[in-house]
């Protein structure tokens, strides 16, 4: 298979990058997106030229580094899979693949297709956990009754692999699908009720400080997300933002 590659080369987060043109040749249908990747930079290595930089680590579709925006589509064309699961065979022989980084102001470039996404970190380490007395008489998890539809969609959002991609995805890049996700999974077990109106009042506060847009129910973000994260983690955000508000 022939392709044509158009990738975006950026030094850093101040430098000015622009769009490369790269011709390959001999993709297998069979092949990763980022194996296709990995020919090109050898082809490239072996020219004595700088090989393209992205992120990725665990090619599985758990980690989440693997953020690349394809042809406009963060992840690429197909649904429910990261850009390291998307295989070429999605591709016909002289297409032109565009390659991007995620486009977001939260997001800045580290170099060519890298971004920094530590503002997901941040937001997490707002109050994305649960605080544990360990101090002997720690209960076994599985020894709490949870009713089964709140454990399923706890365990859902809990799914998240904070890829970004709802934030590509939307025109206002709004981190709202994935703070959602991050609240809900606490939210919706007795575990989390303990700091739940601290917790919603933090993660929204850390979240606007990091300069993501608002949500306007586009629902672009549900669509592009790897693992289909729910828009109704956002409607429960926003009731538990509201009740938190009220308890003052």
């Amino acid at each position: 298979m022939k392709l044509t590659l158009k990738i975006w080369r950026q030094n850093g987060a101040n430098d000015k990058g622009k769009m490369q043109t790269y011709p390959i040749d001999g993709i297998e249908g069979d092949m990763s997106f980022l194996e296709m990747l990995d020919v090109l930079n050898e082809d490239l290595i072996n020219k004595g030229e700088t090989a393209v930089e992205f992120d990725h680590d665990c090619r599985e579709g758990i980690c989440g580094s693997c953020s690349l925006q394809i042809n406009g589509e963060p992840h690429g064309p197909d649904r429910l899979v990261t850009t390291c699961q998307l295989h070429m065979r999605s591709f016909k022989d002289g297409d032109t693949i565009v390659i991007e980084p995620f486009r977001a102001n939260a997001f800045p470039v580290i170099k060519d297709l890298i971004v920094d996404r530590s503002s997901f970190d941040r937001i997490q380490q707002a109050g994305g956990y649960v605080s544990v007395n360990t101090s002997g008489n720690t209960l076994d998890a599985n020894a709490i009754p949870i009713n089964k539809q709140d454990a399923d969609d706890a365990f859902s959002a809990a799914a998240c692999i904070g890829c970004g991609a709802c934030v590509a995805a939307c025109k206002n890049a709004s981190a709202m699908l994935f703070t959602s996700a991050k609240v809900s999974q606490y939210a919706l077990l007795p575990q989390g009720q303990v700091e739940a109106a601290t917790r919603v009042e933090n993660m929204v506060r850390q979240m606007d400080l990091e300069g993501f847009g608002n949500c306007t129910n586009t629902g672009a973000c549900e669509i592009e997300c790897p693992k289909g994260i729910s828009l109704e983690n956002i409607a429960r955000m926003n009731r538990e933002y509201l009740s938190a508000s009220i308890k003052g």
